[in-house]
Parts: structure tokens; C-alpha cells; sequence
């Protein structure tokens, strides 16, 4: 396909792939940026487009361009950050920012597993490593209320720290 041709097919399917990329995430200007990505790698891979098929396969990469954003670790991050603001979420947008219940479970069982081994450890490293990892306790908390030295602490933590990544690599 030479390069007139493929300006002759944006201009043709423009509209298409924008539309396609605005449905599926509801902001303009980032389905402006979609369609660019999808016309830019349509055009990096223009060698594998289906001759008489250029409108289904340039829908498809739209579809997948937005589908790939919708997934992304960004655009969950963005969509957290705009429920704080107070920002309502509409259903669509939960779908895809919410983590999938199979996530949420590995996460609780690890969270369960390596509090496990945090409860595993002796002392002196035991109470300090529950202050620490479990109570989000500064080392300067920690230290006043030992009455120790803010040093001892640190070398407590790292070691801690050392037994409870031997005994998570084991599983």
C-alpha cells in the first residue's frame, strides 16, 4: 500500500476509529490520542491487513488500543485518583478499574501468609517487625517506646527483614 493510499484510508475511516475509541472510554481527548495510536501502528503494520477488509481490521486495533488502556495499570491509577476527588464512577468505568475477585483473594491469602510470617519471627525482632510492617510505626515511634537506640531498631528491621525474605522465598 503506498502512502497515498493510506492517507486515503485514514481520512475514509477517521471518524470509525474515533468513534470506537470514544465509546469505550468516554474522554475525547484521549480517544483522539487511541485513534492516533491505532492509525500509527496500522500503519507500522499495514503489510498484514486483509485486502477489501481495512475497515474491520483498523475497528479491531481501535478496539484493542482502547481495551489495552482500559486495562492498564495508569488508567486504573487515574480512576482511583479521581474517585477521591469525590468524582463519581460511572458502572463502565468500575468495570474496568476495579480488581477482578481472583486479584482481591491472592491479595488477602498473600497479606494472611505474610503476616503469618511476620508473627513467626522471635524476639527481639517479633514486636518490632509487628510495630514496623503491621502498625506502620516510624523507627523513631518504635525506639521511644523500647527506649533503644533508633540504630538498634534500624539493625533489627533489617534483619527482620532478611529472615522474612528467606522464609517467603521458600514457598
Amino acid at each position: 500500500m503506498t502512502e497515498e493510499q493510506f492517507k486515503e484510508l485514514v481520512n475514509r475511516y477517521e471518524r470509525l476509529v474515533y468513534t470506537i475509541c470514544y465509546q469505550m472510554v468516554r474522554d475525547s481527548q484521549l480517544a483522539e490520542d487511541l485513534a492516533q495510536e491505532t492509525f500509527l501502528s496500522a500503519y507500522l503494520h499495514i503489510n498484514s491487513c486483509p485486502s477489501g477488509a481495512e475497515k474491520p481490521w483498523l475497528a479491531r486495533i481501535a478496539t484493542n488500543k482502547a481495551k489495552d488502556y482500559l486495562k492498564s495499570a495508569y488508567n486504573r491509577k487515574v480512576a482511583l485518583a479521581q474517585t477521591d476527588d469525590s468524582e463519581t464512577l460511572t458502572a463502565h468505568d468500575a468495570l474496568y478499574s476495579a480488581p477482578a475477585p481472583e486479584d482481591i483473594y491472592i491479595s488477602q491469602e498473600s497479606i494472611a501468609y505474610v503476616r503469618e510470617q511476620i508473627m513467626a519471627l522471635k524476639e527481639p525482632y517479633l514486636k518490632v517487625s509487628v510495630l514496623f510492617f503491621l502498625e506502620d510505626k516510624t523507627v523513631d515511634e518504635i525506639s521511644q517506646m523500647f527506649q533503644r537506640p533508633s540504630k538498634t531498631v534500624h539493625t533489627q528491621l533489617y534483619r527482620a527483614k532478611s529472615m522474612l525474605k528467606l522464609s517467603l522465598k521458600e514457598v
